[in-house]
């Protein structure tokens, strides 16, 4: 199945007293780039998210936004700085003493440095932690991978209609290519003969001089390598999968081979023919870019 390089997928839970939300949106880009965002103290998601989706998309730029908030907080200790406390009393009693002022040291008045005290986040069992978030994750990913295949399946469409069109009008420079041959052959003849006028003229050499240089200006093998690749253009997406970078190969070899049978041609016809299939070329190109 084709899939579209734009995607978006959100899921939301409580899961044992975790709130887990995970957002995954996706843009174009040539490669598989990973932006991923987790909340400070469980950074080690990351990697475990980041693993988890390449398993799943294989070319786009890739932003994913994870929330996890514990909705009974359990996880900070506080702890008394004992030594540093001490220094603060000793020091509020030395100047009661040397200035002659009321001791009037409470729990209250040390408790206003906030040095003293530690806070800790225990440590949180991470095993148990990637099990709620692997939940979110696979729900969020769901969706975002359904919109990727929703929006695929109208870029192949779009896409094969347009390589039809070029199958056909490929068969229009097939049927006038030969005549075309023809005519230039019998243009070269003419010409020759005019410029010689009345010399004696080996009629076998004229024959073969103008045969070879008028085979030179045949398309016929550009006509069937194009359609060679036209074939395998539709075998490629029928694959499915991420093809986006096979079928851009295939593609500028499609460009070549029009573009020479344009520089070969010497018609009008043709000539206006290869203007619109590189005009489908190019719009294939511009969907192309949305490919996985």
């Amino acid at each position: 199945m084709i899939k579209s390089m734009t995607g978006y997928g959100r899921n939301e839970q409580t899961i044992d007293n975790f709130d887990v939300s995970i957002e995954i949106k996706s843009v174009n880009h040539r490669y598989a780039d990973y932006n991923i965002r987790v909340p400070k103290y469980y950074s080690f998601l990351e990697e475990k998210i980041k693993s988890h989706l390449q398993k799943n998309i294989a070319r786009g730029k890739v932003d994913v936004f994870v929330s996890v908030y514990k909705t009974i907080d359990d996880s900070k200790e506080i702890s008394l700085n004992s030594s540093l406390a001490e220094s603060y009393i000793n020091a509020l009693r030395t100047l009661a003493t040397d200035f002659g002022i009321k001791d009037d040291i409470s729990v209250s008045t040390v408790a206003r440095y906030n040095d003293i005290f530690e806070v800790n986040h225990k440590a949180e069992d991470e095993a148990e932690l990637w099990g709620r978030v692997i939940t979110v994750l696979e729900h969020a990913l769901e969706g975002f991978l359904d919109m990727r295949t929703r929006e695929g399946e109208k870029l192949a469409t779009d896409m094969l209609m347009r390589n039809d069109l070029i199958r056909t009008e490929l068969k229009r420079v097939e049927e006038i290519a030969p005549q075309t041959v023809i005519e230039y052959r019998e243009k070269i003849e003419q010409r020759i003969r005019e410029l010689l006028e009345n010399a004696t003229i080996d009629e076998n050499r004229l024959l073969t001089e103008t045969a070879i240089y008028a085979d030179k200006l045949s398309i016929t093998e550009e006509i069937i390598r194009l359609s060679s690749h036209l074939d395998e253009f539709d075998l490629i997406m029928k694959q499915g999968e991420a093809v986006g970078r096979k079928l851009d190969f295939l593609l500028q070899e499609m460009n070549r081979e029009i573009n020479t049978i344009g520089s070969k041609s010497n018609n009008l016809d043709i000539a206006k023919i290869v203007v619109n299939i590189k005009s489908e070329l190019e719009k294939i190109r511009e969907q192309l870019q949305n490919i996985e």
